[in-house]
């Protein structure tokens, strides 16, 4: 797929990251809202972000959301919205008013342009991510869902779908995130998924890539749950990564 040229003086993003802390988003992928409650206490001012997904999303993890964000931190809602548009377009609305920084909605074009008229109707500092494919998916995935073509193909073409519906970022997977640039340009923030810092078990990503490798690759943001939450210290691991970032960038 062919994307258009893109503007050389266009200006960075407003959700660029600001120092290697920022770009490190902790996954609260445990089942209890006390849990997720003690993995924020431990890792407070270690983290940027702190992604709240749906295991969390159904044990309470909504209320912590807007509980956490007016306690000052940085809540990334991952609730990967697909509906018809008006749907999106409501829960878009209604989700800028609880204070998250991030939220994640499937890159259908539909649903991307929803959910970006719901964040204009309602206001607020929010960067709406489509989620181009997840990095539990690889190519045979793909197919045995319907689709012809392979990863790279799907991603790219749902990367500049963002960009034509105005959205803030985008979700891929680190492999993809180089070739990726040159679609969504300095404007979209890339948020990787996918990171196992070296040793780490893959556990489902299919795929993959240290810490070190996603950022010298140009990823934004990193995703992290597993190597944090199921730390022994879970502090020490999360300032690890952020180290490790730092010596990247």
């Amino acid at each position: 797929m062919q994307s258009a040229a893109l503007p050389l003086d266009e200006d960075p993003s407003p959700f660029a990251p600001a120092s290697a802390r920022d770009r490190l988003i902790v996954g609260l992928d445990v089942p209890t809202v006390e849990e997720a409650r003690a993995i924020v206490r431990e890792t407070a001012g270690a983290v940027g972000t702190y992604k709240i997904g749906m295991q969390l999303q159904f044990a309470g993890g909504l209320e912590l959301a807007a509980e956490l964000a007016r306690d000052g931190h940085s809540i990334f809602l991952d609730v990967k919205l697909l509906d018809i548009d008006n749907t999106v377009m409501k829960a878009v609305e209604n989700i800028a008013r609880m204070g998250v920084r991030f939220v994640t909605i499937h890159a259908y074009p539909k649903a991307m342009r929803a959910a970006v008229a719901g964040l204009a109707a309602a206001g607020g500092d929010v960067c709406l991510l489509g989620v181009t494919v997840l990095t539990s998916m690889d190519e045979d995935d793909l197919h045995d869902a319907g689709y012809a073509g392979g990863v790279d193909d799907l991603v790219i073409a749902r990367a500049a779908d963002a960009r034509a519906a105005n959205m803030g970022g985008i979700v891929c997977s680190p492999l993809e995130v180089a070739s990726l640039r040159n679609v969504v340009g300095p404007r979209l923030v890339t948020v990787t998924p996918g990171i196992r810092p070296a040793g780490s078990e893959a556990g489902d990503q299919k795929r993959i890539m240290t810490p070190a490798d996603a950022i010298s690759a140009g990823a934004d943001y990193l995703v992290v749950a597993r190597p944090v939450i199921m730390a022994p210290n879970r502090r020490a691991a999360a300032e690890a990564i952020v180290e490790e970032i730092g010596r990247a960038l």
